[in-house]
């Protein structure tokens, strides 16, 4: 089966020919990185099976954020890691769309634009859930910025895993309704105004068409479960990539063709784009260096660590909050490791290390 690393290979040289002066370092990096990753020019490990004499490769993964094979498998690392950290309370996904209007700037300034979709829908989401009219307190969030459709078209949104309730003034845990949370016209409008505030003070406001903030901007709200199913639902956000290699169907000298989910109907679809414009799509998608991409608000801000005791008593949750609060590395570093255990395809026997291979671009085991 094709992947994005043969699109690479296959195209890459050309579009960096093309664009290779107006192209961040971000997108060079990721393209290099999923070129190589598994590869000899990694470097990697010889093992060799002592029962039947097998010998295997393995070749080092790039481990950038942005790649198919090294992002599935942290998803999954992580939420086998996080199973056990469960808040016991309803959840709620909350989802913040950036209007249609601001996606050009944004793609010409992601950093700033991103980190302001954060800062605006995180606050407005605070300070109505402060309002004592609705719940009357501190709430804890999750959040996950997300930038694509399923078509690999441009779509910035930030995804927000909530526990249903809050911690009042008098500290006292309030729990929401199970089915819903806040109002989320009313939301809108707050994330709105300070979309807007935002961008003045950024310099932008000026040079944007004024209609956008006519338009109603798109907030959404469901109830998504216990923390078990909300761990499930926001794992795949957290390192998915904007294409997995299992969509790619075909791969040739002037197109390629990938399959998508239609997120209203469900309908399978298809889509076959040009060289050029498919890797446009996928970059567009690749994240400033250093920049995190999913963050912690309220409750569970390491600015409100003082809070971690309380919580733990009037949930119950013993080390769960300390786990998820306090993580030991930053987005960017972390990595979540099992040991490798190497088993022979033949039969099935533990492989041992017998050599080690130093690559043309080492970037140091696993």
């Amino acid at each position: 089966m094709p992947e994005l690393a043969d699109i690479f290979r296959r195209h890459g040289q050309e579009y960096r020919s093309k664009f290779g002066d107006r192209m961040p370092y971000s997108h060079l990096k990721a393209m290099e990185d999923i070129e190589n990753c598994r590869t000899e020019s990694m470097g990697g490990h010889v093992y060799l099976c002592d029962q039947c004499g097998e010998t295997r490769y393995s070749y080092h993964s790039c481990k950038n954020r942005h790649c198919p094979k090294c992002g599935n498998d942290s998803a999954d690392l992580w939420l086998k890691a996080q199973m056990g950290l469960l808040l016991p309370e309803n959840y709620f996904l909350i989802t913040f769309t950036l209007p249609a209007g601001l996606r050009e700037l944004a793609r010409s300034n992601q950093k700033l634009v991103y980190d302001l979709l954060f800062t605006a829908s995180s606050e407005a989401l605070k300070k109505l859930a402060a309002d004592p009219k609705f719940l009357g307190g501190r709430i804890a969030m999750i959040g996950v910025l997300h930038t694509w459709g399923r078509d690999l078209s441009y779509h910035p949104h930030v995804h927000y895993i909530v526990p249903g309730g809050c911690l009042s003034p008098d500290d006292m845990w309030l729990a929401s309704g199970k089915k819903f949370f806040v109002p989320v016209r009313a939301v809108s409008i707050i994330f709105r105004a300070k979309l807007r505030d935002g961008l003045e003070k950024l310099g932008f406001l000026g040079s944007l068409d004024q209609k956008i903030w006519k338009k109603p901007v798109v907030v959404h709200s469901k109830p998504v479960g216990d923390g078990e199913a909300a761990l499930k639902y926001l794992a795949p956000y957290v390192y998915r990539v904007a294409l997995s290699n299992n969509r790619i169907e075909h791969v040739t000298d002037t197109s390629i063709t990938f399959r998508y989910r239609e997120s209203d109907s469900g309908v399978l679809r298809r889509m076959t784009l040009a060289p050029m414009e498919f890797i446009r799509r996928f970059l567009q998608h690749v994240l400033p260096n250093g920049f995190h991409k999913f963050r912690y608000y309220g409750l569970l801000s390491p600015s409100n660590r003082k809070n971690l005791d309380l919580l733990q008593k009037v949930l119950t949750t013993n080390s769960v909050l300390e786990a998820i609060l306090c993580p030991s590395q930053s987005e960017e570093t972390e990595q979540l490791q099992e040991p490798e255990t190497i088993l022979c395809p033949h039969c099935g026997s533990t492989m041992r290390l017998i050599k080690t291979i130093r690559g043309s671009r080492t970037r140091g085991p696993p």
